[in-house]
């Protein structure tokens, strides 16, 4: 579905993304995971429009797409779902949602953007509570879960998430993790940019590691799981606690 190849992006001078290639197969969940400054959040920029790659080629179903606007790269259904939420705070949950599917509407029944907002409001049913309250107001878990939410009214094939689980409380975090599941088997493909390691390998296919805009490690994300690297870098206290008692 997806095929990068030996991309290189930058920020001016600063060589953000280097050679960097991969590949994501329909309806699969690809983890990316790797310290923060990575590359991670550059990487779905890139794929988004939104920080073009100097050079290297980024195909989707076929098409290139890595010298098109961000409008049009939406309208291929690739949405991300940007770290930190980015929502309209002014605006009603409702308002949001419907923001999401904003490309839809000049092409699309009312009937249809109707039904994925019932969708949604079955994912997340409190946000069906809260359809009228201002987005703001919300809690860390709610604005995440509308921020979802809105992604998922742009109806995308591929779905970019950007470090879904910052900053929540564990239990959000499990509803969170569960929803995406939830929508693989609804036959949405995604890319999982996570620091959580350990969340983002139980749920995902196929894992890559990226350290300093390279792509260093890849694998089926159960083998990487197991990888004494990626114990160590990034599965956090619980792993070097664990080697200190052997």
């Amino acid at each position: 579905m997806l095929n990068i190849d030996l991309i290189n992006t930058y920020y001016g001078q600063i060589h953000a993304l280097k050679d960097l290639s991969l590949h994501i197969e329909k309806e699969e969940i690809v983890a990316l995971i790797g310290s923060n400054g990575a590359g991670k959040s550059t990487l779905l920029n890139t794929i988004s429009g939104i920080t073009p790659p100097r050079t290297g080629s980024i195909r989707f179903n076929g098409v290139e797409i890595s010298r098109i606007s961000p409008e049009k790269i939406v309208s291929q259904r690739i949405v991300q779902v940007p770290e930190g939420r980015q929502l309209f705070s002014p605006l009603t949950v409702l308002e949001n949602l419907e923001l999401g599917a904003f490309l839809r509407f000049s092409g699309e029944s009312r009937k249809n953007i109707e039904k994925d907002l019932h969708y949604v409001m079955e994912l997340f049913p409190i946000l069906k509570e809260r359809r009228e309250q201002k987005a703001g107001t919300l809690s860390g878990g709610e604005q995440q879960m509308l921020s979802i939410g809105r992604g998922i009214m742009g109806r995308p094939m591929l779905m970019l998430l950007d470090e879904p689980s910052l900053g929540l409380a564990p239990l959000i975090v499990t509803e969170i993790f569960n929803v995406i599941r939830k929508l693989q088997e609804d036959k949405t493909t995604i890319l999982l940019v996570e620091q959580n390691a350990k969340a983002a390998l139980r749920i995902a296919d196929r894992a890559y590691v990226i350290e300093t805009g390279r792509i260093t490690l890849k694998g089926e994300a159960k083998v990487l799981m197991e990888n004494e690297e990626v114990k160590k870098a990034y599965l956090g206290k619980d792993y070097r606690e664990k080697r200190r008692q052997i």
